[in-house]
């Protein structure tokens, strides 16, 4: 993301100097239109879906039986033993501690393997950028959503779409 930001600041720093004011031809392409309509980006969905399926799962169920075991102790924690009452709520914070801890660890692995992907797909986008403005003889090509105006540059975001697909 940290690049993509750079690119586009480097792209408006660039628009505004005299090098690309003499540019003969400038592009404009729509990134997030592009990476929103990519089969790729649903398939991809679907793949972390499965990969994280049984880590979900298994979170839903520690959860749930965590859940029980504080509706235990609430429930009849006033009429248990002190031992009883000790014992259940040591294993009630182990298991609140455990749930944590895989919590963000699952947390963690799904969102680095989420970047991993979306940084694949937007590498595909960026060759197929550089693939049409090739073709077409584009000097300068910026993202449509990092432009405030402009009076000339021709939207290639259909042309990119085609070429990444």
């Amino acid at each position: 993301m940290k690049k993509i930001l750079c690119a586009a600041g480097l792209g408006i720093a660039l628009a505004f100097s005299a090098g690309a004011q003499a540019a003969d031809k400038i592009a404009l392409v729509n990134v997030a239109e592009v990476f929103q309509q990519l089969p790729a980006r649903e398939a991809v969905a679907k793949q972390l879906e499965n990969e994280f399926k049984g880590r979900a799962t298994e979170l839903q169920r520690m959860e749930s039986e965590l859940q029980t075991k504080i509706q235990k102790l609430q429930r009849d924690g006033s009429t248990m033993k002190a031992s009883e009452r000790e014992k259940l709520e040591k294993e009630v914070m182990a298991k609140r501690d455990d749930f944590a801890q895989k919590a963000q660890s699952f947390e963690n692995d799904n969102r680095r393997r989420q970047m991993e992907e979306r940084g694949k797909i937007l590498n595909r986008i960026q060759d197929a950028v550089k693939v049409v403005a090739g073709k077409e003889g584009y000097d300068l090509v910026l993202d449509a959503n990092t432009v405030v105006y402009s009076t000339s540059g021709k939207d290639i975001t259909a042309e990119v779409l085609k070429q990444v697909k």
